[in-house]
């Protein structure tokens, strides 16, 4: 088996960014850090086995989602090289359906 790229969108950064200052706000700096680090860890790690997480294609075609210690929701696509990571929601954050 290959190992396929993983790639972060745009909006993925940003939500990750978004998770970081959201933390770093209710708990500290470090804490904020060390989580991105084990979202960003999940994340990396879909490059072996990419085809886990539940298909979605009711929102996205060949849109997966897997779901992150219970907090955060990880949406992404896998193609033949690639995982592209497009979204990551933390807390409840609903998914658009323009995802």
């Amino acid at each position: 088996m290959k190992p396929r790229d993983v790639v972060f969108a745009p909006e993925a950064e940003a939500d990750l960014l978004w998770i970081y200052n959201t933390i770093a706000t209710a708990a500290d700096p470090a804490t904020a850090f060390r989580y991105i680090q084990r979202i960003e860890q999940k994340c990396r790690g879909l490059d072996l086995g990419s085809e886990r997480g539940t298909k979605r294609d009711d929102i996205r075609k060949d849109l997966r989602i897997i779901g992150f210690e219970r907090r955060v929701t990880i949406a992404f696509t896998v193609t033949a090289e690639r995982v592209e990571i497009l979204r990551v929601f933390y807390g409840g954050v609903n998914l658009p359906a323009s995802t």
